[in-house]
């Protein structure tokens, strides 16, 4: 298993790439010694950066072991109604202050993701992205931080909703849906195409964790 690169990154960036990209899954349970090991680093910042990771409730205690939270029902719900009111609002501040190169930046995101439908797990990586240029799009440092808080707490996620069949194929075209909306600089729109494509994607999540536990 390829470890990720420590590069200048802290303990705390290197844990939370870990969880993002499932290097560790929910359940899983994370060592100082073994972190240290892994990232080349002392266990001083690894353990200051679990105690970070436990109060962002990333992690879980199980006993006296931290594990990988993981999202029940209800926390799931309540996460995908946050994310949807402020990646609407993010989407309806692009629509106004994005910058023309940004949004010729997030349609080339659109297109090139047409070549990547047989791809769901590269297609995740780049709805992250994409995700991510719309919320800086939006030139709202205090919403930013608060779509980092939430994005973060997706990671604990175990699999991504584009895995279900035929979902990636729509995701693309709500995606394109919100960005025609940003070129046309129509906030409400925006905010509509963004909102339905959050509903469609907690939609998808519903169903595949409900066959997960008939399966089981």
């Amino acid at each position: 298993m390829t470890d990720v690169k420590t590069g200048q990154k802290d303990a705390y960036g290197l844990i939370l790439e870990a969880i993002d990209i499932g290097l560790y899954k929910p359940g899983d349970r994370l060592v100082e010694s073994e972190l240290a090991d892994r990232f080349g680093v002392s266990r001083t910042p690894i353990r200051e950066a679990l105690q970070r990771l436990e109060t962002q409730s990333l992690l879980a205690r199980d006993g006296r072991s931290l594990i990988v939270a993981s999202l029940d029902h209800n926390q799931l719900a309540e996460l995908y109604v946050v994310r949807a009111e402020l990646e609407g609002l993010a989407a309806s501040l692009a629509a106004q202050h994005a910058a023309p190169e940004e949004i010729r930046v997030l349609r080339e995101m659109v297109e090139d993701d047409r070549q990547r439908l047989d791809d769901p797990a590269g297609l995740a990586r780049s709805n992250r992205r994409f995700h991510k240029q719309l919320h800086l799009a939006s030139h709202n440092r205090y919403l930013v931080q608060q779509l980092d808080l939430v994005h973060r707490t997706m990671a604990l996620l175990a699999t991504t909703s584009l895995a279900a069949e035929g979902r990636s194929e729509k995701a693309v075209g709500e995606h394109d849906a919100i960005v025609s909306a940003l070129e046309t600089r129509d906030c409400h729109a925006a905010h509509a195409a963004l909102k339905t494509h959050i509903s469609k994607a907690f939609e998808t999540r519903l169903k595949l964790d409900s066959g997960s536990e008939a399966a089981g």
